[in-house]
């Protein structure tokens, strides 16, 4: 009898917790779109006002992303060991379906899940190294084909690549 008890307790807590875990459940908030209020969290520019692909990370608890006018910097802000670790969500431009003059809305991707294009010819929006990102990895392997670089996904990206001092 007691241990048909410490059974039916032990289910109940297992379904309380279970129940607790669905209401705790985690839903990273959704991409914003560019205005001209979006300003650089490292440079403290007018994001808008840069080429090429743009960065946006969301920290747990808050409405509003930190905005960043080059992939290179998105990254380098997950990398530096004074910036908050409490990051919720990594947007950067799919640069299959962008342009490099002025990204379009709804041209936003998961950081982590993009393909990356390391050591192209092409600058990003503080005309430094970028690292340039797109959905697909074929559109990633054309891009390199045409403006060089190599393709690697956002575990692979170099740490010394994206913390290293632009000349």
């Amino acid at each position: 009898m007691q241990r048909g008890r410490s059974l039916a307790a032990f289910l109940l807590v297992a379904v309380a917790l279970g129940g607790c875990a669905d209401k705790t459940s985690f839903e990273a908030p959704a991409p914003q779109e560019l205005t001209r209020d979006a300003i650089g969290y490292f440079c403290n520019m007018t994001v808008v006002e840069h080429k090429g692909p743009k960065g946006q990370i969301f920290l747990t608890g808050e409405e509003r992303p930190l905005w960043f006018t080059s992939v290179r910097d998105t990254v380098a802000f997950t990398l530096l060991p004074g910036e908050p670790k409490n990051i919720a969500a990594i947007y950067v431009t799919d640069m299959g379906r962008a342009s490099w003059d002025a990204p379009e809305p709804g041209t936003w991707i998961d950081a982590r899940a993009a393909f990356y294009v390391l050591g192209s010819d092409r600058a990003g929006g503080m005309q430094a190294p970028e690292l340039v990102p797109f959905a697909k990895r074929a559109d990633a392997r054309l891009f390199a084909q045409r403006h060089g670089g190599t393709v690697v996904d956002f575990n692979a990206i170099p740490r010394q690549d994206i913390l290293a001092p632009v000349d």
